[in-house]
């Protein structure tokens, strides 16, 4: 695989990843709960999304050659475009009001 399309591979899961805690009431889409999700867990879900997908793009970083060091910066630009991609998801569950 190109190392572009390893970027756009890498967008693209953490587009779904970011919004999967809020278009499912099942944890990581998968398990069942016995009552809804709260919020505190679905942000939690979403970290642990977060570093999920942080872990892909660093097996194809790996993959493609030297892994470049990282700082602090890093992931506080990831972290907050990962934020950026759940938007939709948020925007969805908890402010769209849907008529009955």
């Amino acid at each position: 695989m190109s190392q572009s399309a390893s970027i756009w591979v890498v967008i693209v899961l953490a587009l779904l990843a970011a919004n999967l805690p809020f278009a499912t009431e099942r944890l990581f889409a998968l398990l069942p709960l016995r009552g809804p999700k709260s919020l505190t867990l679905r942000l939690l879900e979403l970290v642990a999304l977060y570093l999920l997908v942080g872990g892909f793009g660093l097996l194809l970083e790996r993959r493609a050659g030297q892994i470049a060091p990282q700082g602090w910066e890093f992931y506080a630009i990831t972290g907050t475009l990962f934020l950026t991609f759940a938007f939709p998801g948020f925007v969805w569950r908890y402010l769209y009001r849907r008529h009955a």
